[in-house]
């Protein structure tokens, strides 16, 4: 009997050990918005003037990465890519952001971190913006009345409201919930209409008013339209981290793994900050806002410390893009702080403080804490590493940009990816070869031409050129054409991993562009809203 329990005794603690072993880690990924390079602590230790503790706790627990970015100067391209594994540019939106009721930019049949997760077990939610469009029910016949832009004090009408009673009480299909994710709870755009929250596909509340005026410019809303009655701005991003902290404790009690995509509606505007962290920065209301933002980061990385299943979760933390010059970027840098940090360009650039952001990594018992790695990585990467991380691999036609950051994660410190492909909010493309890189256009390719307009083309040397302050495409036209044709080249294979050959959404605009014709008129793959949808 002894030797019976013993055995028994064995054998429970074989399969315990075996299925700790194995067992799934929870996936948390915390979005900023428009959060610059030089914005967190320890990636701008001199030249940093704001606080960020928290950021810069979880990079001492996990690796910070040097060499990260989102795959756009702007924020609904990058969305696109982080959720998908797929460059922005290889559909629709090859240019600028979804726009104020925009149609859904990923496709049904689409692959996303949230579907991957959802196959096998995982609890999925988004909270915070989405910003990647829905099916929005508006009737063709008042679509005019009901997107109507007023300014000053203008008075929702009785037409205003019915119609905004008409689409507001029915289900907005095409957003989170239809793209893999069991949860959604969010704004969609802070700064845009309608001003309410979303729950899963419907609204919280029907709007009644448009937004009052006082709310509109100055860094806060962009657009009036739809609000409710009382709606103001500084509760949101509060509302996000309570709403993240809830589902964090209570996934704790489920026996399935969770993964939680938490896309911050901060520092973006509007500067909504709350009274306790007004003036905290001494700088300006965005430091305060970034001071608010790394409280929040702060907030549900402790639910997740207290829930228990922190020692079983893959935190990620990045941003969408650089920050945006329009937030008092020049008076920060005034006062010593550089948003962009080392880099040149801001939010919108094709340069590297426009899409190089913070990108941090914790996972307990597999990233080294406080490790360091510089070697060139991307948001697409997520949608493989969380693949790797399930023990499966993609299929062709999901994640044709993503490589997996496991060897990376493990300590290695060869390149996992070869090239990268990010973009400035007009489409001009920056691909990186190495510590090539090369941008097929003069300027930033952002809101402000800069740069030296005589130049058609940039090829900086990042290694020892971080600022790209020396374009050496004149002195070097063999490696132009190289860096050329490696761009064409991931554009006609409709994916830059191994792989089967895969169509783009639409015909992909090539830059340098074409001049305009001499009547004026431009050539038509010049246009990315008129591309055809030809698969190249």
């Amino acid at each position: 009997m002894k030797r019976l329990l013993l055995l028994f005794s064995l054998t429970f603690v074989v399969v315990h050990l075996a299925a700790a072993d194995t067992a799934r880690p929870n996936l948390l990924i915390i979005y900023a918005d428009d959060l610059g390079y030089g914005d967190v602590q320890c990636y701008n230790p001199e030249r940093g003037k704001i606080p960020t503790p928290h950021i810069d706790k979880l990079a001492g627990q996990g690796m910070r990465f040097t060499d990260g970015h989102s795959s756009s100067g702007v924020c609904s391209p990058s969305r696109y890519t982080l959720l998908t594994g797929r460059y922005h540019w290889r559909t629709r939106l090859q240019a600028s952001i979804v726009p104020l009721w925009g149609t859904p930019l990923i496709a049904p049949d689409r692959m996303t971190i949230g579907t991957l997760a959802k196959q096998y077990g995982y609890r999925t939610a988004c909270i915070g913006k989405w910003h990647l469009g829905w099916d929005w029910p508006i009737p063709e016949e008042r679509a005019t009345l009901f997107k109507e832009k007023p300014k000053g004090g203008t008075t929702a009408s009785d037409a205003h409201r019915a119609v905004w009673q008409e689409v507001f009480s029915q289900p907005i299909g095409g957003g989170p919930v239809a793209r893999g994710f069991d949860l959604y709870f969010g704004t969609d755009v802070p700064n845009h209409p309608p001003f309410c929250f979303i729950e899963n596909d419907r609204t919280v509340g029907i709007p009644t008013e448009f937004l009052t005026a006082r709310l509109v410019g100055n860094n806060q809303a962009s657009i009036q339209g739809p609000a409710l009655a009382d709606w103001t701005l500084e509760p949101i991003l509060p509302a996000l981290g309570d709403r993240a902290a809830a589902f964090i404790a209570e996934s704790a009690q489920k026996p399935e793994p969770f993964l939680l995509y938490l896309p911050l509606t901060s520092p973006h505007t509007p500067l909504s900050v709350n009274e306790e962290w007004i003036g905290k920065s001494g700088l300006n209301l965005y430091a305060d806002f970034v001071m608010e933002t790394d409280a929040i980061v702060g907030r549900v990385i402790d639910a997740l410390e207290k829930s228990g299943e922190a020692e079983n979760t893959l935190v990620i933390f990045t941003a969408d893009n650089g920050c945006a010059h329009y937030i008092g970027m020049s008076d920060l840098e005034k006062m010593g702080h550089y948003p962009s940090g080392p880099l040149r360009g801001a939010k919108a650039d094709a340069w590297e403080g426009g899409h190089r952001v913070p990108f941090i990594v914790r996972w307990p018992g597999q990233v080294k804490p406080g490790s360091i790695c510089d070697q060139l990585v991307q948001q697409s990467d997520f949608i493989a590493t969380f693949a790797e991380v399930l023990g499966t691999t993609l299929p062709d036609n999901a994640g044709e940009d993503s490589v997996s950051l496991m060897p990376l994660l493990k300590g290695g410190d060869q390149a996992v990816r070869e090239n990268a492909v990010s973009a400035s909010i007009g489409g001009t493309p920056a691909l990186r070869s190495g510590s090539w890189k090369y941008i097929p256009a003069p300027g930033s390719g952002g809101w402000g031409k800069g740069g030296d307009q005589s130049q058609p083309v940039q090829l900086y040397h990042l290694a020892d050129d971080l600022g790209e302050t020396k374009n050496l495409a004149a002195a070097m036209p063999e490696k132009v054409a190289e860096m050329k044709a490696l761009l064409e080249k991931l554009i006609i294979e409709g994916r830059s991993t191994p792989g089967a050959v895969q169509k783009n959404d639409v015909e992909v605009v090539r830059y340098p562009r074409e001049p305009a014709k001499k009547d004026g008129a431009k050539k038509s793959n010049g246009n990315p809203a008129r591309a055809k949808p030809t698969g190249r």
